[in-house]
């Protein structure tokens, strides 16, 4: 039995594309593997800690190698709870919707409370840094409104699967698989199509998942 931890990060729930083709490829996930178990989180509704005050500064002491006050331990234990969540999973899965050409600021938030030192990856002089979350497959799926092709100009303006694709690698993912539906914007036919080929991707993705 495998556990797969399905992030979303879209308040637009039934309307949006990338929960619906990600929502898919759970579906057929399951069917493939109907006795592991799926984790959903929507980080819309969830209350993630503010990484301001005691959290920041345990976070510092933990890089300076000093013990944490009790103000910081009380606040650490909050960011060690999602830490623990996200790394007791065996493979991933994100709905990501491009918000002004980056991901939304709930996942970028999520990003900045898991990625942590000697938790998600470690740094020496002789090795630099190191992900340690290692072996495990990641799926993401990401929808935009416009196009941004590799080899066109429009791709400058990608820093939606470009840094969420970094974020994961810089913690030890390598096995990164992405689908994407572009164009969503452009009327509802050429809508329709993009979600049609991307669900069939899904589905296709599930297969060896």
């Amino acid at each position: 039995m495998k556990r797969l931890l399905y992030i979303q990060s879209s308040p637009r729930e039934e309307r949006s594309y990338s929960k619906i083709v990600a929502d898919t490829f759970v579906d057929a996930y399951l069917k493939i593997h109907p006795k592991d178990k799926i984790k959903t989180i929507d980080l819309f509704k969830l209350r993630l800690p503010p990484f301001d005050g005691d959290v920041i500064n345990a976070k510092y002491a933990i890089m300076n190698g000093k013990q944490h006050t009790e103000e910081q331990k009380k606040a650490w234990a909050q960011v060690e709870k999602f830490i623990e969540q996200f790394k007791k999973a065996d493979k991933y899965v994100f709905s990501i919707p491009m918000w002004n050409f980056g991901i939304p600021y709930k996942l970028k938030h999520y990003i900045d409370i898991i990625t942590q030192p000697s938790y998600t990856f470690s740094y020496s002089p002789q090795d630099g840094y190191k992900g340690l979350v290692l072996g495990r497959p990641a799926l993401c799926v990401y929808a935009r409104g416009g196009e941004y092709t590799p080899g066109t100009p429009a791709e400058a303006y990608d820093f939606q699967s470009k840094y969420f694709n970094n974020a994961l690698g810089f913690i030890g993912f390598t096995d990164i698989k992405s689908i994407f539906v572009q164009g969503t914007l452009y009327g509802p036919e050429a809508a329709e199509k993009a979600k049609s080929a991307a669900i069939e991707e899904a589905r296709k993705i599930a297969e060896t998942f």
